[in-house]
């Protein structure tokens, strides 16, 4: 059964300035930056018949527009038992438009509904062991964030093994958005 989710592809432009920010972390298990991504919906574990059923559905959102997405900051998951460190997207009418359509249509061929908010993110590390304190100290010490930016032209359904820490992600089909 594979495991699918759709996301956003990182530039491989924009993963090597995002790869720099790697090191100097206990406990971090770094992203290699070829799987670097934004996850739009998980869909999870799911049978032949589904996979093929999700991936026609998702056909039904080819007519969604381009857009940019901009990275603006270092943040976490977990609070005080920090689990993943992440650069954060900034909010987009555009990518929270395209979040809700996948969401709409996935639910419509038989998926339950996603029980965590939306947060667009590109993990960067998966944390073990990593105290916030030690966490807050390289952020703090990682410097400024320069924004980065890169623009949307397709969104993709991503398969994974299940795997520690995921990856690698193979693209299975691929959806153009309207210019």
């Amino acid at each position: 059964m594979p495991r699918l989710f759709t996301g956003l592809e990182v530039p491989s432009e924009t993963a090597f300035l995002l790869s720099l920010k790697r090191g100097g972390l206990t406990g971090a298990r770094w992203v290699d930056p070829e799987n670097y991504h934004i996850t739009l919906r998980f869909i999870g574990d799911v049978d032949g018949q589904t996979a093929n059923e999700v991936a026609d559905s998702l056909d039904r959102l080819a007519n969604s527009m381009r857009f940019t997405v901009r990275l603006t900051h270092l943040g976490s998951f977990g609070g005080d038992k920090p689990r993943a460190l992440f650069a954060g997207v900034e909010p987009s009418e555009a990518l929270t438009r395209l979040q809700a359509a996948q969401e709409r249509v996935l639910q419509r061929a038989g998926l339950p509904p996603e029980g965590r908010k939306f947060v667009p993110h590109v993990t960067l590390a998966r944390l073990r062991g990593t105290s916030a304190e030690e966490l807050a100290r390289f952020i703090a010490e990682a410097g400024r964030f320069e924004p980065l930016s890169f623009p949307v032209g397709r969104f993709v359904l991503f398969s994974s093994r299940d795997s520690v820490g995921g990856g690698p992600y193979v693209v299975e089909q691929s959806y153009p958005l309207a210019a």
